[in-house]
């Protein structure tokens, strides 16, 4: 994070021109209130530039940044297009270009108008480059071969969508994690954002009244709960249920939504999670992501307990 901040605030502070009293007013009118334009050019997918714009620009309060991604540039032809967006929308420009002349042409172009841009893989290619002592290929979009990695995060995700919502009870007994929890308290956003990792994570809902499926007493994998706080989840839950319609809503609005039966409800559902030795997880103000690696670390520390190797997982995609 710290490096991805420091990056942003680069591309966001006016550049300076050295003996010049207005220094940076030439940034400073690019800017259109409190609006700033930022440009990301990639020769692949731009997945890499996106989350780390993203990062940065949460670090910026009051101000609104357009991104302008440039996906899959590898000609000069693609490049003269992106060049006039940025003539039209003038802001900072953050790359992953392999090829120099195409490189060149977009440094020389920014140049020009005064706009600052930043390689962002360089410092980090240089440096492994000279520790490992190897040249960089400079091939693009080398991080999506498909490879045994892209496999299992394929078939993961068929995995998620086969056994998302107690779906497929026996198939539970080849999960690399099951996620449990009351219904609306995030577990299939959190599979679906394993299965990028090459993980087969399995969710089954623990309904009030009802016993959980037999098959979690047979799993080979670490089982762990999801929940959040009794006033998050009837805000999430009456969302739903105005996203359903409002015949749903009155149906469900007895106990679906009732502050007792909720508290109840979540209650029941630690209580069975302490019985049975599964670690639990608040979700109340964690996002997908954060949700995930807590998940992730939990499913480590399992197998470590049993000196088991831990199911291998890549990058997100």
């Amino acid at each position: 994070m710290d490096v991805a901040v420091g990056l942003c605030c680069r591309l966001c502070l006016v550049p300076k021109i050295p003996g010049d009293p207005q220094e940076g007013a030439a940034g400073v009118s690019a800017m259109s209130g409190n609006r700033v334009h930022l440009h990301l050019i990639s020769d692949a997918t731009g997945e890499t530039l996106h989350s780390l714009a993203r990062a940065c620009v949460a670090q910026f309060e009051g101000l609104t940044f357009v991104q302008h991604r440039w996906p899959l540039i590898r000609s000069r032809f693609q490049l003269d297009r992106v060049l006039a967006g940025i003539e039209a929308e003038p802001g900072p420009v953050l790359y992953t270009l392999t090829d120099r002349s195409l490189r060149a042409e977009l440094k020389t172009f920014c140049d020009r108008l005064g706009l600052p841009a930043v390689s962002v893989l360089d410092p980090t290619l240089e440096m492994l480059a000279n520790y490992v002592g190897r040249r960089i290929a400079g091939k693009p979009g080398r991080q999506y071969v498909l490879d045994a990695d892209y496999f299992r995060r394929i078939d993961a995700m068929h995995y998620v969508l086969a056994h998302d919502d107690g779906q497929g009870e026996e198939g539970l007994l080849e999960a690399d994690v099951v996620l449990v929890g009351v219904s609306r308290s995030s577990k299939t956003p959190t599979c679906f954002y394993l299965a990028n990792r090459g993980i087969k994570a399995a969710n089954v809902p623990l309904v009030p009244n009802l016993p959980p499926p037999a098959a979690l007493d047979r799993v080979k994998c670490p089982v762990i709960g999801l929940t959040l706080a009794p006033d998050a989840l009837i805000e999430i839950r009456r969302h739903r249920l105005r996203m359903i319609g409002p015949g749903s809503y009155h149906v469900c609005e007895s106990s679906y939504i009732d502050p007792e039966a909720v508290k109840a409800e979540l209650l029941a559902a630690k209580r069975l999670c302490a019985q049975r030795g599964w670690p639990m997880v608040d979700v109340t103000r964690r996002s997908i992501e954060e949700t995930a690696t807590t998940v992730l670390q939990l499913m480590e520390s399992w197998h470590s307990r049993r000196a088991e190797p831990v199911p291998p997982t890549g990058p997100s995609p």
